[in-house]
């Protein structure tokens, strides 16, 4: 018998036969530390797993010993590849910014907390944590990098130059206004103001820090928002009546937390737009929400505007409390969406259907925005039916609702 014709060796350890040595291949190891000898078809039949890096390690390391060897396969393997890599669509390292939320979730759904966060300040404890997973991997360039605030005055667009550190103060300084109003320590210390505006706040803590904020800032911020959902969480309903003063007016706590959420969220927002990071808007349950809060906040803004000569002056008398009168139909699109009714001549009065005189569409995130000063009121909204002068009070009112 030839030796092509003969038997390949019977191994006694394990009683399987072993293949045959094949020309222009050298072994690799097997499984059990023996070498792996394969012949030359096999080899060229192993490329498509290979190339889909779905070989066992000892036959990748044989067919890439072959590779070097044989010009055709070397050929064919790189066809291969290239094919694989066509079907493959590139995956961002990064991960996803809700997986946190995500993994938070599954976990509470398993086993509930034993005391859970009221429903009013899960938007705030939501946002403070998706910010401060932005920040966590930020290395000093980072924190130092160019942030412009944004914000209406009157009906003119303002700003102010600062830092990410800078923006992480400012959310310090302007969430101690909740902190105090529970009872926990004022993070600006003995240099708060008496009675000030969150802006006069934030400059107070700019002008007494000897140096421009740097990344220590995170960690007394992250240790104040922890502290605040802790302690409305132990609180609970006894703090239903309690209001935050804001200087020039005030805002029960629930509104109040809701209020940080939406401005932790805004600046969280101009911050990854520093760094040239992806950064998604609330979820739809807490979008609308913030939503909401400024929708009831509007009737206030309007009447707050026309004494001071800022909006249309009321058409005819001023309608009796709870009375309806003429609204305006916000429809708010998308995430968060719904329709609101905003009575126009008096903030005491009822948004009624019957006494609709505009509709006004924008898509939640825009309308949030708007209601941020980071979108011009002329570019705000999708759509516009109605009393032009009553839409053009309305979005500057809600631009105007915007502070540092």
């Amino acid at each position: 018998m030839t030796d092509e014709h003969r038997p390949a060796p019977y191994d006694a350890q394990d009683g399987r036969r072993q293949a045959p040595t094949a020309v222009g291949t050298r072994p690799a190891n097997g499984p059990d530390g023996t070498p792996l000898v394969l012949e030359h078809h096999v080899l060229k039949s192993l490329l498509g797993a290979w190339a889909l890096a779905a070989c066992a390690p000892a036959e990748a390391e044989a067919v890439e010993e072959h590779l070097g060897d044989c010009g055709p396969c070397a050929d064919e393997a790189l066809r291969l590849r290239e094919a694989v890599g066509l079907l493959h669509r590139p995956e961002s390292l990064d991960l996803d910014p809700g997986l946190r939320t995500r993994v938070l979730d599954s976990c509470l759904e398993r086993r509930p907390p034993r005391i859970p966060v009221p429903e009013w300040a899960t938007a705030y404890d939501t946002e403070t944590a998706r910010l401060d997973a932005l920040l966590q991997d930020f290395g000093d360039s980072e924190w130092h990098a160019p942030v412009r605030l944004r914000w209406y005055e009157g009906d003119e667009a303002s700003s102010r130059r600062t830092t990410v550190a800078g923006v992480i103060a400012h959310l310090l300084s302007v969430d101690g206004l909740v902190a105090v109003a529970l009872g926990l320590d004022d993070p600006l210390g003995d240099v708060a103001p008496a009675g000030p505006t969150p802006s006069e706040r934030t400059e107070a803590y700019w002008r007494a820090a000897h140096f421009p904020p740097t990344r220590s800032v995170r960690a007394p911020w992250r240790e104040q928002s922890h502290a605040l959902v802790r302690t409305v969480s132990f609180t609970g309903s006894g703090t239903g009546r309690m209001t935050v003063p804001y200087g020039d007016f005030e805002l029960p706590l629930h509104d109040a937390m809701l209020d940080r959420a939406f401005e932790c969220w805004v600046h969280a927002e101009d911050i990854a737009e520093a760094v040239d990071y992806p950064y998604d808007p609330p979820s739809g349950r807490n979008l609308h929400r913030m939503v909401d809060l400024a929708a009831r906040m509007l009737p206030r803004v309007l009447e707050h505007r026309r004494l001071h000569g800022l909006a249309s002056p009321v058409e005819r008398r001023l309608v009796a409390a709870g009375e309806p009168g003429r609204s305006l139909r916000l429809e708010i699109e998308g995430s968060g969406g719904g329709e609101w009714l905003i009575p126009l001549d008096s903030p005491a009065a009822k948004g009624s259907a019957e006494h609709e005189v505009a509709h006004v569409a924008l898509d939640g995130a825009e309308f949030c925005r708007l209601a941020a000063g980071h979108v011009a009121p002329r570019e705000a909204a999708a759509g516009q039916v109605g009393d032009r002068a009553a839409i053009r009070d309305v979005l500057l009112a809600a631009a105007s609702m915007s502070r540092m």
